[in-house]
């Protein structure tokens, strides 16, 4: 099992100097990596389905791990997830590049489809064909990071006779990580993608997500230089050692832990110190 650290850009993580703490600290534990998460905008008043009120922040999730990658030098570096419809495929294909190359190959690229109605509105992004967008924005990504001269040409994507160096460090591109808990979600990640994470999942429902996926291995053909589908969870709550052998029983291969939201900064770094030296320490 290995350990990953969610929320690095939001709450009290948003502040540079909190950020930086706690990413070394985690660095130095043994954390195989540090994940964000992203909202653009958030509805105000917010809304039942809403995960954050409005006035929480959230930092940009691509700015934010290009500072961690400053404050770092080997941990890895996750989004987790970016909402890839809300984005401009070239332009997001870019900077994550630059991100790679800035890190030093250690980016994890980890997408979502979203849900949040209001703020697609607001980004002038229509709800209804998110799941589409994402598979064309993704094939046009992974076109211009590996393709010698690149193209795509879909319904919501088109060019050719362009190029956008430098490419990733990682090839052909960063490690995909596909979030999501739909039959689509697990299509996406047989068919495409290096992983799959579950936000905010119990055991039983980081059960019922495995078992979707194996469907989805039946069903869809995955391509052979993928490899094994790495699973990743962010469990409900905080985990003991117990809980981290049950995930393992499941097929969890990484835990991306998420602090409790009320720490300040110096909570937060007792948190990490704490989970590292009762976890991270006893699975190594």
């Amino acid at each position: 099992m290995k350990f990953g650290l969610f929320s690095m850009n939001m709450g009290v993580c948003s502040h540079p100097e909190v950020m930086t703490r706690v990413a070394q600290a985690a660095e130095a534990i043994g954390f195989d990596s540090l994940w964000v998460g992203e909202h653009v905008v958030l509805p105000a008043p917010r809304t039942p389905a809403s995960p954050m009120d409005p006035q929480d922040p959230i930092l940009d999730p691509v700015v934010a791990l290009t500072f961690l990658a400053a404050q770092t030098r080997h941990i890895l570096l996750g989004t987790g997830i970016i909402i890839l419809p809300q984005r401009n495929p070239l332009v997001l294909a870019k900077e994550l590049a630059s991100l790679d190359v800035l890190s030093g190959g250690r980016l994890i690229f980890g997408i979502g489809v979203g849900y949040l109605e209001p703020e697609f509105r607001a980004l002038g992004i229509p709800l209804e064909d998110r799941g589409k967008r994402a598979d064309e924005y993704l094939a046009a990504m992974q076109a211009i990071w590996s393709e010698g001269q690149p193209s795509y040409h879909g319904r919501f994507v088109s060019f050719a006779n362009v190029q956008a160096y430098p490419l990733p460090v990682q090839r052909p591109h960063p490690p995909i990580v596909v979030g999501g808990h739909t039959p689509a979600s697990y299509r996406r990640a047989v068919e495409k993608a290096n992983g799959w994470y579950g936000y905010n999942f119990d055991l039983d429902r980081t059960a019922e997500a495995i078992t979707g996926l194996r469907r989805a291995s039946g069903r869809y053909e995955r391509p052979a230089e993928l490899g094994t589908l790495e699973i990743s969870v962010t469990p409900v709550r905080r985990v003991d050692h117990a809980m981290v052998e049950q995930y393992a029983a499941l097929g969890v291969h990484k835990l991306i832990l998420r602090p409790p939201h009320t720490l300040d900064g110096s909570g937060l770094e007792q948190f990490v110190m704490s989970v590292g030296s009762s976890l991270i320490e006893r699975r190594t």
